[in-house]
């Protein structure tokens, strides 16, 4: 399963400003050689913004020696789980933590099946997944305290529907709805394939795909009864991947990655009808983006951390380095994984509160 989307570029040109000037009186007296020259003003250098401060969330928890650092899942800003389960010995068993309080402390869970295969931690809103090879898929609903044992190659159908309400199902490619354990087939089947994402936004349903490197989009206003295509404009290049993804403001946008996922992603907002976010000035490259509020975007790749709005792409003060990775959680709060830390950050783009969670084996 995947656990990183993939990379995005967007070539965009920046229009000059033409600023007015006057010129007056060319005709001036010459300068009076005998007077001392007028000293320039002294002029106080523009001090840097502060850097964000960093609230550090680091706790030691007993998992033996030897095990490398876990794999931490937050679903939102207070829930995560941690899973330890690499070390030098082969049969090392799986540690499973869990914490409630945003990383302050954590608690250890029992785990359903320690010794095994490529351990796995999956997380949801509401769902705990683990994976232990040859062994199967154990799901919780209640936080680590039970699971249910399923078997098979495909993915038990808990943990799907909890990926959201309206998905696109693998083994048709045809959008679906959920609700409880069964999944239908919407009425009608929006006209784009193939499709790359479904998301609800302000009570629309809003698909996207790619046909020959030209983006695609569709939207319905009847809970997928009718489709309505929506053009695209088409970005400076080729796309490769077309996401539809829901900003915090409930706001729907397109992330249209190039084909070899390395480039600047191409950014549109639907206000209607799609419209380009422009980002002069962007870096080449781009291995996340997520939405923000009023249309604007974060970016993180080898470049740092920045924000693209009104047409332009600016570095941030973020506390956030190349090795982040950037997701939005359902709550809204932004998170930079790496494998050593978490960075946690809620709050508008230019007052958020950061946090650093680090959890070390002892």
């Amino acid at each position: 399963m995947t656990r990183w989307f993939g990379r995005r570029m967007v070539a965009l040109l920046l229009a000059p400003l033409l600023t007015g000037c006057s010129i007056g009186d060319v005709r001036r007296p010459p300068p009076d050689r005998a007077a001392p020259s007028p000293r320039p003003p002294a002029t106080a250098p523009t001090p840097s913004p502060p850097a964000p401060e960093v609230e550090l969330r680091e706790v030691r928890v007993p998992v033996g020696k030897g095990y490398d650092l876990p794999y931490v899942e937050f679903v939102t800003a207070e829930q995560a789980y941690a899973l330890f389960s690499s070390c030098p010995a082969r049969d090392c068993p799986a540690v499973l933590y869990a914490t409630v309080d945003g990383g302050r402390s954590w608690r250890r869970l029992t785990h359903p099946r320690p010794v095994a295969e490529h351990q796995q931690l999956y997380a949801a809103p509401g769902m705990l997944m683990l994976t232990a090879e040859p062994h199967g898929w154990y799901t919780s609903t209640d936080g680590g305290r039970t699971f249910a044992h399923t078997t098979g190659e495909q993915e038990p159908v808990a943990w799907r529907a909890a990926q959201g309400r309206f998905q696109i199902d693998e083994a048709t490619g045809r959008v679906v709805r959920w609700a409880g354990l069964r999944a239908t087939p919407l009425p009608a089947q929006p006209p784009v394939r193939p499709l790359h994402g479904v998301v609800e936004a302000r009570g629309l349903l809003v698909v996207a795909g790619v046909d020959g490197g030209r983006p695609y989009a569709a939207v319905s206003t009847d809970r997928g009864r009718t489709w309505q295509p929506t053009p695209v404009p088409a970005p400076g290049g080729e796309v490769g991947v077309l996401r539809p993804v829901v900003g915090p403001d409930g706001e729907a946008r397109l992330v249209g990655s190039p084909p070899d996922r390395t480039g600047f992603p191409a950014l549109w907002r639907y206000l209607g009808r799609w419209v380009p976010v422009f980002a002069a000035g962007h870096p080449a490259r781009a291995d996340s983006v997520v939405p923000l509020t009023t249309g604007r975007f974060a970016v993180n790749g080898p470049d740092g951390a920045g924000v693209v709005a009104d047409g332009r792409y600016d570095r941030l003060d973020w506390p956030v380095a190349p090795k982040h990775y950037l997701t939005l959680l359902a709550d809204g709060t932004l998170v930079g994984r790496a494998p050593d830390e978490v960075l946690l950050a809620a709050g508008p783009v230019g007052n958020r509160r950061w946090v650093r969670v680090v959890l070390d084996p002892a």
